[in-house]
């Protein structure tokens, strides 16, 4: 067990797969008391186990991020069981039938954006309130490459521009209260999604491959590595940053040119 996050709390919400369990687990080991919150019960229960087996501090509460009822009571609970709440991770996120705007349906806009905007924004809402009774604390949100580039997804891609820019804000709004919040932008992650899906598409995950210069694409572990820089005292100094972590995605294609 490590303690680079002893002494604090964490909520990590849509943490029952995923980038959300590896970060929840990761932060256990590291010390935290981790509040594992999802609309997945048993995945989530299953999550807490396996931290309590580990020797890891941890308890779920139930929460759909859309509904600001059930994500105040996340934050009293969090505060009831812990006596504060000094890190945030947003991480619930939905993107499924998701596509082309002209073929997106309006209720899936409208979901993607009440799971993965609005519900940033309640859980940043709530948590912050407490964090100020906390005297600080850091908040990190999960964005994506999509809002940094054209790339696929009108309305995941506009949520995720979202969470960029209320990122940026709070962190400028907050930081006299000692609150610190910034973003991850993740590339294509493993995820037990992505796995489906490309199931489902035969030949996509080679695809997709090809463009990451690293020629591999990423590992829930990979992202949970930042959050845990975000979330500890090491990152004291960092707000209102957004950390890519793409396999070099952003940073251009890499061609083969003769110049002789």
């Amino acid at each position: 067990m490590g303690s680079r996050l002893k002494g604090k709390s964490a909520i990590v919400t849509g943490s029952a797969t995923g980038i959300g369990k590896a970060t929840a687990v990761l932060f256990a080991k590291e010390g935290a008391g981790v509040v594992v919150s999802d609309v997945d019960e048993p995945g989530g229960q299953q999550v807490v186990a396996a931290i309590q087996a580990e020797g890891g501090d941890a308890i779920f509460v139930g929460a759909d991020v859309s509904q600001a009822a059930d994500v105040e009571r996340l934050a009293e609970a969090t505060a009831r069981t812990y006596g504060r709440l000094n890190v945030l991770v947003n991480n619930a996120a939905v993107y499924r039938g998701d596509g082309n705007i002209l073929s997106v349906p309006d209720e899936i806009w409208d979901r993607i954006m009440a799971v993965n905007l609005k519900g940033t924004y309640l859980c940043c809402k709530f948590a912050i309130a407490r964090m100020i009774q906390s005297g600080g604390g850091s908040i990190v949100n999960l964005s994506s490459v999509n809002a940094l580039m054209g790339l696929s997804l009108t309305a995941y891609t506009a949520s995720k521009g979202g969470v960029q820019a209320l990122t940026r804000f709070l962190a400028v709004e907050f930081a006299p209260k000692g609150i610190r919040v910034n973003s991850i932008c993740p590339g294509t992650i493993m995820t037990e999604n992505s796995i489906a899906i490309y199931r489902e598409r035969p030949g996509l995950e080679e695809r997709v491959t090809k463009m990451y210069p690293m020629e591999k694409l990423g590992a829930p572990r990979d992202v949970a590595e930042c959050a845990l820089f975000l979330a500890s005292d090491e990152s004291s100094f960092v707000t209102g940053a957004s950390f890519v972590v793409d396999g070099g995605l952003m940073a251009g294609r890499r061609f083969e040119l003769d110049y002789t």
